[in-house]
Formats: structure tokens, sequence, C-alpha cells
């Protein structure tokens, strides 16, 4: 597929998206009621902004900020921590502004703790001058103030889930001083996100799950554009091996444990790629068909893709690049049947799914696979993981901002 001419303006770069995505399918992005369609000038945005929550770590939501910088090459980054040793070159090359939180002790490592203070440094921003701001929000990002002429794009991985429907997890597994402080803030916090919410002017959600997501919190609509999976870097293997794969952070919500017991009953083999706080005492209750490793190359985790029978995927996640690198290496997943898995996976084709989070019915999941393995297809599955491809995303991007 070719690049995107990125030096042209909005309207062409879309124009070029529709020509080169045929019978993609139009759809309204969210506007702010009040926020009039704006007549652009040809080239723009000339001055970009990107607003992200944290930059500490290459995962997900710093792959998306990665290839809205090819979109936009001359974009200024504006976040609240800064760790120019973790994260891609990409993202070094361009100018790095951080708010107040950034000089404060400790930051890099327990930036979490600042969180009350968040949405004070946000406001602090000076995004004056800029024409497109484009916020990342999972952490706090779209809470920036721009001027009246500005459009403000916010690429939602999520709702702050521990403000809203992951509250009550995430508090009962505080500490007594922790759950406290949430208690007391919290409120004030949920208020300020949904007040914020209405400076947006474009709304883009990464799942459909987190489109619910956003209606629920913010009450603004979005429109869904997928996030960007680099397919290219994956190829089915020709020969695959009868162990299982399981791959993320060994946290609670993540689910790990579900995949130990079940694979220890099964007596089934199991690769699990990850660390994590859960992570010593899953090494404890694995059995002997069961493998953890803390962490593998890229290539060797391209391998591990490739040659599994298939991918255990048990968390409720706001979308799942994992099971998308997995389909693009030609190998099937077993996921459970809640959040943006739904919008990759489709049953019986690229994979299956498992009602409930719990042992019993993993283990039914797991016995379903084993039976509907010798229809699988890999083909289906490396052509189901092409609609995530980088190019569909930057169309999504293009034509939500011109519409």
């Amino acid at each position: 597929m070719p690049e995107l001419a990125v030096d042209a303006g909005i309207g062409s770069l879309a124009r070029q998206a529709e020509t080169m995505m045929p019978g993609a399918p139009c759809r309204d992005p969210c506007r702010a009621p009040s926020v009039p369609n704006r007549s652009r000038p040809e080239g723009w945005p000339q001055r970009v902004a990107i607003v992200h929550y944290w930059l500490v770590t290459m995962r997900g939501g710093e792959r998306v900020v990665e290839r809205l910088l090819h979109l936009f090459p001359h974009a200024e980054i504006f976040t609240h921590v800064y760790d120019a040793s973790a994260v891609s070159e990409t993202i070094r090359e361009r100018p790095v502004h951080t708010s107040f939180i950034n000089r404060l002790p400790g930051a890099r490592r327990h930036y979490q703790k600042y969180l009350p203070l968040m949405p004070m440094a946000l406001e602090q921003l000076d995004l004056r001058g800029f024409d497109l701001v484009i916020s990342s929000e999972s952490g706090p990002a779209k809470g920036v103030i721009t001027d009246p002429d500005t459009v403000h794009l916010c690429y939602a991985h999520s709702p702050m889930r521990y403000l809203w429907d992951h509250y009550h997890q995430y508090r009962g597994s505080a500490g007594r001083l922790t759950r406290l402080m949430m208690t007391l803030l919290f409120g004030r916090l949920r208020h300020w996100d949904m007040t914020s919410a209405a400076r947006i002017d474009i709304v883009v959600a990464n799942s459909q799950f987190i489109k619910k997501r956003i209606a629920k919190a913010w009450r603004r609509d979005a429109v869904v554009v997928h996030p960007p999976v680099d397919t290219s870097l994956f190829t089915p293997a020709a020969v695959v091996g009868d162990e299982y794969l399981w791959v993320g952070q060994m946290t609670p919500y993540k689910r790990a444990d579900l995949a130990v017991d079940a694979f220890n009953a099964l007596q089934l083999p199991l690769l699990m790629v990850g660390d994590g706080e859960m992570a010593a005492e899953l090494r404890k209750c694995a059995g002997p068909t069961i493998r953890i490793i803390p962490r593998m190359r890229f290539d060797e985790l391209r391998h591990a893709y490739a040659t599994s029978k298939a991918l255990i995927f048990t968390p409720e996640e706001d979308f799942g690049i994992v099971p998308v690198e997995m389909m693009a290496s030609g190998r099937p997943v077993l996921a459970y049947a809640r959040g943006g898995i739904r919008d990759s996976l489709v049953e019986r084709k690229t994979g299956l799914f498992f009602e409930h989070q719990t042992v019993g019915s993993l283990i039914d999941g797991v016995r379903a696979m084993e039976a509907w393995l010798p229809e699988f297809d890999p083909a289906d599955a490396v052509a189901q993981a092409e609609r995530f491809a980088p190019e569909h995303f930057d169309a999504g991007i293009l034509a939500a901002l011109e519409a």
C-alpha cells in the first residue's frame, strides 16, 4: 500500500485515504454540539500537538503516538512524565514538553500517585497557536485548554478505568491510605473527567467496547478507529507445535491465574510469557505442563506466535493487540467473550470465545478449541488481522478530521 503524502492538507489526505480503501464505511465522528464545522485552508494543519498521558514505556498507547507522528511528522508532544530512555527513536526525535508533574520527586516511577494534580497540570500546558490538538487518553490527557479555532480530537484508549467501571476493583485491592484518598478525591476527579470531555471537538474510540464506555462515562458519542497493528512483522510458520500460548503482564485484571488453573487441570502444555506482581505466585502454582518465561526477544515472540497451537486470552481488554498479532501469525485465539476482542475475533473462523471468566468456562473453551482446530484455516486469521494494519488507522483518523 502506498504511503500517505503527509505534507498535503487534511482534505487531500482524506481523499487519498478514501481511494486507498475502497468500500470503507463512512462514519460521522462525534463533535461537540456547539462546535461548527470549520472551513480549513489548504495545507491545514500547520501546527499539531499530541498530548499523551505519560511516556515512560512503549506499549499500545505509545505505538498509537508513533503512528500519529507518521501522519503528522512535525507535531510537538506534550505529556506529564517523560523518560527518553524508555521510548522509541521516533518519539525522541520530536520536541517533548512536560507538565510540572515531571519535576516532582520520583515522578518517573510513581507518576500515578500524582493523579490528583494532573487536571491542574494539563490546564497549565500552553497550547496557544496550534491548529490541531490530538489527545491520547487512557490516563489524563484530554483536559487541555485550546484556542477557539483549534480542533481537538481525542483518541480514547479508554476513559480512566480506575475512576469508572473498575473503581471498586482498584479500591478493593488498594491499601488503607490509598482507599481513603480514593474515597475523598475520586468523586471530584470523575466530575472533572466528565466536564473536560465537553472540551473535545471529535471523540474517537479504539473499539466498540470503549465507545460504550465513553457514552456511559462522558455522555458523548464516538466514532471507532481501531489502533494500528503492524501486521507485516508477523508471518505463519510451516510447522505448528502442541503448546498453547499466553502473553501479557501478570497483573490481577489480566487473569493469568485462570490459564494456570485450567492447564493444570487439563494437563496440556502451555507457554506463558510475562512478568508482574502475580508472577512469583503463578510460578509456585504452575504444574509440570506449564512454562513461564518473564520476557522474550521480539524474534522469539514472533516464533512463539507462529508455532503455538492457539493463544489463550483471558482478560477483558479495551481492544487487545496481542490477539491481532497472533492472527497475523496464522494462529487462532481462544478469548474471554467481553471487551474489545469482539471487534477482532470472528468466532469459528479466527478463534473461539469462552463465556465466563472462570476456570471451568476456560476448560470448556480449550476442549472446544481442540475439537474445532481441524476446521481452522490460517489464511482466514491472516486476512482478518490485515483489517487492523496501520494504513486503516491512518485513513480513519483523517476521515474523522475531515467529516
